[in-house]
């Protein structure tokens, strides 16, 4: 789309959400209210760069009568040189679900009990991550390991307000789906030897209710009781719910709630999400893509990155980054890698934009 198009986009979204009418519908004042935020920082972008351009044409006219204003065009040349390369950066396709919360599933793998405190070590990682950029989190359903790790988690991740294109819970988590191998010397271990497990991570959008429709036709509710560290059971009811979407074999099960009705809400948020992710990747060669990355079975040879405890170690194998801070980045310092996964990602969309 032309720039003078989405300036007159711009401009119609404004008198849109200007009506008290508009807003009378949330459902499509949210909508309008996350295209006019898309459309922001672009038009911004576009009037900055249109003024430098005609301070450019001022000093370059004023040069002949005072040499200064030629040192006042080069640097505003490279000023909108600078804004011209975020324009094109911002007008690469955006992901679709950049603006939504993000659900993720943590999974122990091999490795046994190692593996699950592991994957309590990622858990701990995201939260600290999460709460540092602001996000809010909310963990859905877990089940606990002996040791106090987790087999598997599911936490959801969740904007605060409508964030600036590239800052949401999506853009910024979305990279962290595959396989995440650990080499240290286990608590279990008493020879002192080092150790190689691994947890799977899988990222999905969170959809709403009004973009995945499910008919209770297709589905099939199993409850069971819920169950603690080494399988006990832990409620006397049978509260916790298994779900199976007929249609797509798609299953989610919750037993966090106390109660059944809660559980089943639960589980229906994490099929909805599941099922629009598939929707998506079925229909969307990128995203296709993307989700093919995202390994589903924990198999330590099939990695992402690798946490190696004895040299304070992180490594990205994607883009081949490598860091010496591995103690920060558990503590939720995942600036860097996150940066270089970013990065990449926009050098191939751009890359893809000009072929």
């Amino acid at each position: 789309m032309k720039l003078d198009d989405l300036l007159g986009e711009y401009y119609e979204l404004e008198q849109q959400l200007a009506d008290p009418e508009v807003h009378a519908e949330p459902n499509k004042a949210r909508t309008l209210g996350k295209r006019y935020s898309h459309l922001t920082p672009i038009i911004e972008t576009y009037r900055q760069l249109n003024e430098v351009e005609k301070d450019i044409e001022a000093a370059r006219e004023l040069a002949s009568e005072d040499p200064a204003f030629a040192e006042e065009a080069d640097r505003l040349s490279q000023q909108a040189d600078e804004l011209t390369e975020r324009l094109r950066v911002l007008l690469i396709p955006r992901d679709p679900a950049d603006e939504k919360n993000l659900i993720m599933e943590v999974k122990a793998g091999e490795g046994g009990e190692e593996s699950a405190l592991f994957a309590g070590d990622l858990v701990r990682m995201y939260l600290r991550y999460a709460e540092r950029l602001g996000f809010k989190t909310e963990v859905i359903n877990a089940t606990h390991s002996d040791l106090g790790g987790y087999k598997d988690i599911t936490i959801a991740f969740k904007n605060k307000g409508n964030p600036e294109p590239g800052t949401g819970v999506w853009p910024v988590l979305k990279f962290e789906g595959g396989v995440h191998r650990v080499q240290r010397v286990p608590v279990t271990e008493s020879q002192g030897r080092i150790h190689t497990s691994a947890a799977g991570v899988l990222v999905v959008p969170e959809a709403e209710e009004i973009e995945v429709q499910i008919h209770d036709n297709d589905l099939r509710i199993d409850v069971y009781r819920s169950s603690g560290p080494g399988g006990q059971s832990v409620n006397t009811t049978d509260s916790a719910v298994r779900i199976t979407h007929l249609p797509t074999g798609i299953v989610a099960s919750c037993q966090n709630e106390k109660s059944q009705l809660q559980n089943k809400e639960q589980a229906l948020r994490i099929l909805r999400a599941r099922i629009y992710a598939e929707a998506q990747a079925s229909v969307d060669a990128e995203a296709a893509a993307e989700r093919k990355s995202q390994v589903r079975t924990v198999d330590r040879s099939e990695r992402v990155r690798t946490y190696n405890f004895p040299e304070n170690r992180i490594s990205d194998h994607r883009v081949n980054y490598k860091a010496y801070n591995l103690d920060q980045v558990l503590d939720g310092e995942l600036d860097g890698v996150i940066r270089a996964l970013t990065e990449a990602d926009t050098k191939e969309r751009l890359e893809a934009a000009q072929s």
